[in-house]
């Protein structure tokens, strides 16, 4: 278990853009160990994150377990900087829903994170678009990049006079992992 107390501000570091599950569950982790003082950094990828610890500018970093880079982010933490696996917890994502374009009788066409693609069978779609994170599929959804999505249901909710609600998909808990220094 992590002292947070021995820091009179510490700081933090996940997966952006602003809206991820990866902000999402960072900012339920910090309620829940009852840190007062505390800021979230948004990174482009964990690899930096690793750079930024190791410089002192950040303090933790929190990644999700099933995140495709993470057997790579672990070695380089520990052999390359130093960095341990100092905390793990489960937590629930954000709730999912697979929506389509309303003005559509056809779909043809799906985007997802690359995390959520066994959440559905998407043989339906003739094509599939794997992007890094639900942020950038909503964003690509609403620019009609394609008919279909995996996004989050909070966004869909707040569009229902552009999109279908075709599946409720709902949470999932995963495992998350915090990185940081030992000293």
């Amino acid at each position: 278990m992590i002292n947070y107390n021995d820091k009179k501000f510490v700081k933090f570091i996940t997966l952006g853009p602003a809206g991820t599950n990866h902000e999402f569950v960072t900012k339920k982790y910090i309620k829940r160990q009852n840190i007062k003082n505390s800021s979230i950094f948004l990174i482009d990828n964990f690899f930096i994150g690793l750079e930024l610890i190791n410089a002192h500018e950040a303090d933790y970093m929190i990644q999700v377990a099933v995140h495709p880079d993470l057997t790579k982010i672990v070695s380089k933490a520990h052999f390359e900087y130093d960095i341990q696996a100092l905390d793990t917890f489960i937590s629930a994502s954000k709730p999912l829903a697979l929506v389509s374009r309303k003005e559509l009788k056809n779909v043809s066409s799906i985007g997802f994170q690359k995390a959520t693609e066994h959440y559905l069978n998407l043989n339906k779609w003739e094509k599939q678009v794997p992007l890094g994170t639900i942020v950038e599929v909503e964003k690509g959804f609403f620019n009609e990049c394609y008919d279909s999505a995996i996004i989050f249901l909070e966004t869909a909710n707040k569009h229902l006079n552009y999109l279908n609600i075709d599946k409720k998909l709902g949470t999932v808990n995963d495992p998350w992992v915090v990185f940081g220094k030992n000293n």
